[in-house]
């Protein structure tokens, strides 16, 4: 099997960015895009490099930035601006590769490897593509190299602002292996006290550790950490997993075929986070949920659900999602791939989501964009549902 070639890159203080390049007297000045600094709970959504250097960091009270930078340049979110600039950035992406899987607005992987020819190497391709986006719309970001997508998004988080990082397959236990396994994409600080009770302090130990016996505490979960850490990741660079004129979605072809509904469920879950979190992060909501299943014949079905308020609720996706997968698929089959994606999109300000159960979808709202904001400080995964590291899946809900 050939080698991929695979570019993971990741925009910069995106938010600040995209308002600093639309205005270019906030270029080089302390810049912070935040919520109402009216309201006592507003909060810094994003701080430029600028800003913090001041010790300004995202989700601090808005009150204590200004304490902290009083010449502090303070602005509102524009998600159309965002927007704006993301369809740009990725018109650039296409011009080298149609193989182009957005993360979120301002981030994502493009596999190169038939590009080569064209327009040289992956290293020529990243740089050019860096060099691009900063001289053609003034904004900066990180760029990995390697030969999957895990190991590239590791690579891209090595260095910011404007990082350039190859990471190839045998320096991985010299450049991974002694990080802190909080540090691997996948391991959060939430996750991370988990493996610690299992000896497991670094990314390295966590490669030595017998599968079986993370399998055996997290399931399916623990499988799949176990080849992460090891630099092994045969996910495809899909082109189609965050359309954002269609769909958003994410799929996951596991390392072996399950039909246990406990490990099935927990899977869901975790597509459900993923999904969610590139709703918000892109600022769409959605309505129609599909789920994808490919079984162990490489037979693939999908099935859809329209709801009758659009979300972008982790909760609410995952709980349409296994309720398609318990009603409309035979669960007796053992499974292969999942997938979950939803369309029927809108922006957020442009959606209401109101229903009879108002106090709960309020709750849900505001615990999630807490959640969100612990995300953009610390990584994706500090704070995950306990069932996708422990114990079983709860009978009603997920707290």
């Amino acid at each position: 099997m050939m080698m991929r070639s695979i570019i993971h890159v990741d925009m910069n203080a995106f938010y600040a960015s995209c308002h600093q390049a639309q205005n270019p007297a906030w270029q080089g000045k302390p810049l912070l895009v935040a919520g109402d600094p009216q309201k006592r709970h507003g909060i810094i959504l994003t701080a430029s490099y600028e800003a913090r250097k001041f010790g300004i960091k995202t989700a601090i009270p808005v009150w204590q930035a200004k304490k902290l930078c009083p010449c502090a340049i303070f602005v509102p979110p524009d998600h159309s601006l965002y927007i704006s600039y993301s369809k740009k950035i990725f018109a650039i992406f296409r011009e080298y590769t149609p193989l182009v899987e957005p993360f979120s607005v301002d981030e994502a992987w493009l596999d190169v490897t038939g590009s080569k020819r064209l327009f040289g190497s992956a290293e020529e391709i990243g740089r050019l593509l860096q060099r691009r986006i900063a001289e053609e719309l003034n904004i900066p970001c990180s760029v990995g190299i390697a030969a999957n997508k895990f190991l590239a998004k590791m690579a891209s988080e090595r260095q910011k602002p404007r990082g350039f990082t190859v990471l190839h397959h045998k320096d991985i236990p010299s450049v991974l292996w002694s990080l802190p396994v909080e540090e691997m994409v996948g391991v959060g600080r939430k996750t991370a006290p988990v493996l610690k009770e299992m000896g497991i302090e670094t990314i390295g130990q966590l490669a030595a550790m017998p599968e079986r016996l993370l399998a055996s505490r997290f399931g399916i979960m623990g499988e799949i950490l176990s080849q992460l850490a090891k630099g092994n990741d045969d996910s495809p660079v899909d082109p189609h997993a965050f359309d954002t004129a269609k769909s958003v979605g994410h799929s996951i072809t596991l390392p072996r075929d399950i039909n246990s509904p406990e490990e099935v469920a927990r899977v869901l879950l975790a597509l459900s986070e993923r999904v969610g979190r590139r709703l918000r992060k892109g600022g769409y909501m959605g309505r129609t949920i599909t789920l994808t299943v490919k079984d162990q014949n490489f037979v693939s079905s999908t099935r859809s659900y329209t709801l009758q308020e659009a979300t972008c609720l982790t909760k609410v996706i995952y709980r349409t999602a296994l309720q398609l997968y318990q009603t409309r698929f035979e669960t007796w089959r053992k499974v292969r791939l999942l997938g979950i994606a939803i369309s029927k999109l809108q922006l957020r300000e442009d959606a209401c989501q109101l229903t009879f159960w108002a106090d709960e979808a309020e709750r849900l709202n505001r615990l999630t964009k807490t959640a969100d904001m612990l995300k953009d400080r610390f990584g994706e995964t500090i704070l995950r549902p306990a069932t996708l590291f422990q114990g079983k899946l709860p009978d009603k809900e997920i707290k």
